[in-house]
C-alpha cells in the first residue's frame, strides 16, 4: 500500500488482510473484474460498497483534478466511515491497471463487523483513521468559501466539523487566489460563506438544513414504522441508540444539529469514567456515533422535531420541511440548550465574536486575543481551561459569589493555578457593542456598583441551560421549568389529566404517554452530567423492550 502522507498510524488506516481473513469474507460477497480506468464510484454516490483488492489496485481521490488519496494494492481494502451509513461518498475511486476485486454490500458488512471481532476491529479503525485524516487534510467533496466577517462562516465550519464532514476551507481575508476561485464559480464577496460541493453545485449562503440535504446527511426511508426513534443524538440519545440497535430494534436518530449535543462543543472532559487523560465532547460523541451506525441505527442529521403526536400504540413525529415518521416508541433526548442573556445586538453579533462553545474552530479566531467567558458551570470552566492556551487573557464572569457551588473542584483548582484566567464574580454583561464584529463588551459589577467596558472582540456565552421541549408542551406533563416529568415524578392528577390508560404505573423514565420516554438534560431532576446522561439512555432501552412487550 501506498499513500502519499506516511505516518506512524500508517499500517492501522491502511492494513493488509491476510489470505484467511480474504477468506472468511469471501463467501459474504462477489469477485468483479475492472479494467484499467474503470470507475469503482464517484463522489456523492451513496450506498458504496466494500471492496477488497485481489490483484491490481484501487486509486482513491478527492477529485477528477486532485492528487490520490492512497492507493489500495492486493490484500488492502477499500472505505470510511460513511459505509456503515450507506452515506454519499466524499471521496471517489477507480481501477488501475487489469484488477479483481471482492465486492460487498453495505449490510452484508455491516453485519460481518458485528459477528467478526477480529475483522470488526480491524476495519472500524481503518475507517475511523481514514476519515479522520480526510478532515485533517481537508481531503473531500466540500470547499468552504468564508470570512470571519461573515455570520454564516462559523456556524458552517461547526456544522461540517462536528458531522465528521471533511471539508476545505478558503479565507477570503487571507488567500490570495480566492478571487480566481470566486470568478471561476460566478460568486462575489457579498456571497460569502460560498460551499461548492463536487466541483459542481454552488450554494451562497446556504442553510444548515440545504446543505445537509444536499450532502445526504438528513436523508429518511419513507413509509417505515420504527421499532423506536430517538430524538436527539447527545450523549442520553446516542447511548440509548447504541443499546437498542445492538439488541435488535429498528432504531432512528434525528438530530437537529450535529452530535455530542451541548457535550459535543466540550473542549475537554476529564471527568468521564475510562478516559484518565480527558477527552474532547467532539471525539467522544463521534465514536458513539459510529458505534450505533455499527449495530444498524440510522442517523438524520439536520432534522428538527416540530411536533409530537401521542397516539398510543403509535406515535408520529413531525419534523421540519414536512417530514414525518412513525415509530412504537420513542426517546426523548433533546437536552438543553444554554440561555440567551438579554443584551440589545446581541443575535446580530452570533458567529461574529459572539459563541455559544468552544472548541478548536473557535480558538483558531481569537488566538493571542482576550475573551470573555461568562457562565459559572462545568461547561464554562472547560471553555476557559481551553481557551486560555491559546488566547492572551481570559475574563471569567459569574453572576454568583464563587464557583463552588455550580463546578467540579478539579475545574476549579484548575482555574485558580492558570495565571491568564481572571475570575470576577457577581459580574454580568450588560453590552455588546461593535459593527461588523464585537469589539467592546460592558460589563457590570454588582458588588462594587460600577460598570467596565473591555476592548474584548470574543465573548462565549454558558450562561444557564432551558429544555428543548417546545414541541411536546400539546403532548407530554412538563414541570414548571418546562422539563419532562417521569416516573414517580408524575402524580396521580397529572396521570389522570394526561388520559393514562395502562393499569400499571410509568415505568422510570417513561413519561406521561405509554412508550414514550425521556433521558437526559430534557428531564425533570435529571443529574446534569455525561455519565448520568450515558447511563440514563442505556438502561432506558431495557424499559423499551417491556413496553413494546405489552
Amino acid at each position: 500500500m501506498s499513500a502519499p502522507d506516511r505516518s506512524l498510524r500508517h499500517d492501522e488506516t491502511f492494513p493488509r488482510l491476510t489470505d484467511e481473513q480474504i477468506a472468511r469474507l469471501t463467501p459474504c460477497g462477489h469477485e468483479r473484474a475492472l479494467a484499467d480506468g474503470e470507475v469503482l464510484w464517484e463522489q456523492g454516490a451513496a450506498n458504496v460498497p466494500f471492496y477488497v483488492v485481489l490483484a491490481g489496485a484501487i486509486v482513491i481521490l478527492a477529485g477528477p483534478a486532485e492528487p490520490s488519496v492512497a492507493v489500495h494494492e492486493p490484500g488492502q481494502f477499500s472505505g470510511d466511515v460513511n459505509l456503515l451509513s450507506g452515506r454519499r461518498a466524499v471521496v471517489q475511486a477507480r481501477a488501475r491497471g487489469s484488477t479483481r476485486v471482492l465486492e460487498i454490500s453495505c449490510d452484508r458488512l455491516r453485519s460481518l463487523i458485528q459477528t467478526d471481532a477480529e475483522l470488526g476491529e480491524i476495519l472500524l479503525r481503518a475507517f475511523i483513521l481514514r476519515r479522520v485524516a480526510l478532515i485533517a487534510q481537508g481531503r473531500g467533496d466540500v470547499v468552504l468559501i468564508g470570512s470571519r466577517y461573515s455570520a454564516g462562516t462559523l456556524p458552517l465550519q461547526e456544522f461540517l466539523t462536528r458531522n465528521g464532514h471533511p471539508y476545505r476551507f478558503v479565507d477570503v481575508d487571507r488567500d490570495s487566489a480566492v478571487q480566481e476561485m470566486l470568478d471561476h464559480f460566478h460568486v462575489g464577496i457579498d456571497d460569502v460563506p460560498v460551499v461548492i460541493c463536487r466541483g459542481e453545485r454552488v450554494f451562497k449562503k446556504p442553510s444548515i438544513e440545504e446543505l445537509a440535504d444536499y450532502l445526504g446527511l438528513s436523508a429518511l426511508q419513507d413509509g417505515v414504522v420504527r421499532d423506536l426513534v430517538v430524538v436527539g443524538a447527545g450523549p442520553a440519545g446516542l447511548a440509548a441508540a447504541v443499546y437498542a440497535a445492538s439488541e435488535g430494534l429498528d432504531v432512528l436518530v434525528v438530530e437537529a444539529y450535529a452530535p455530542g449535543g451541548q457535550a459535543g462543543s466540550s473542549s475537554r472532559i476529564e471527568n468521564y469514567l475510562g478516559f484518565p487523560t480527558g477527552i474532547s465532547g467532539q471525539e467522544l460523541a463521534g465514536r458513539a456515533f459510529v458505534q450505533a451506525e455499527k449495530f444498524g441505527a440510522e442517523m438524520s442529521v439536520a432534522r428538527t422535531a416540530v411536533r409530537l403526536t401521542c397516539a398510543y400504540p403509535l406515535h408520529r413525529i413531525e419534523l421540519g420541511a414536512g417530514a414525518m415518521v412513525q415509530t412504537r416508541a420513542v426517546i426523548v433526548a433533546t437536552g438543553a440548550e444554554y440561555r440567551k442573556p438579554t443584551i440589545a445586538d446581541l443575535t446580530r453579533f452570533e458567529g461574529l465574536g459572539v459563541y455559544y462553545g468552544a472548541t478548536q474552530i473557535e480558538a483558531n479566531v481569537c488566538g493571542g486575543e482576550d475573551v470573555i467567558v461568562v457562565g459559572g458551570g462545568n461547561s464554562a470552566g472547560q471553555a476557559a481551561v481551553f481557551l486560555s492556551s491559546r488566547a492572551l487573557r481570559v475574563y471569567m464572569l459569574v453572576r454568583g459569589e464563587g464557583l463552588k457551588d455550580t463546578m467540579s473542584r478539579y475545574l476549579i483548582r484548575r482555574i485558580e493555578e492558570t495565571p491568564n484566567i481572571e475570575l470576577r464574580t457577581r459580574t454580568r454583561i450588560e453590552a455588546v457593542e461593535g459593527t461588523s464584529h464585537v469589539e467592546r463588551v460592558v460589563s457590570f459589577d454588582s458588588r462594587q456598583g460600577t460598570r467596565m467596558t473591555l476592548p474584548v472582540r470574543h465573548l462565549f456565552l454558558m450562561t444557564g441551560a432551558k429544555p428543548n421541549t417546545a414541541w411536546l408542551e400539546q403532548c407530554l406533563t412538563l414541570d414548571g421549568n418546562r422539563f419532562v416529568k417521569t416516573g414517580a415524578d408524575l402524580n396521580a392528577d397529572e396521570l389522570r389529566a394526561a388520559r393514562w390508560p395502562l393499569g400499571r404505573s410509568p415505568f422510570l423514565f417513561e413519561t406521561s404517554v405509554p412508550r414514550i420516554f425521556a433521558v437526559g438534560d430534557v428531564r425533570a431532576n435529571s443529574v446534569k452530567r455525561v455519565a448520568a446522561a450515558v447511563g440514563e439512555g442505556s438502561v432506558c432501552v431495557q424499559l423499551v423492550h417491556k413496553a413494546l412487550a405489552e
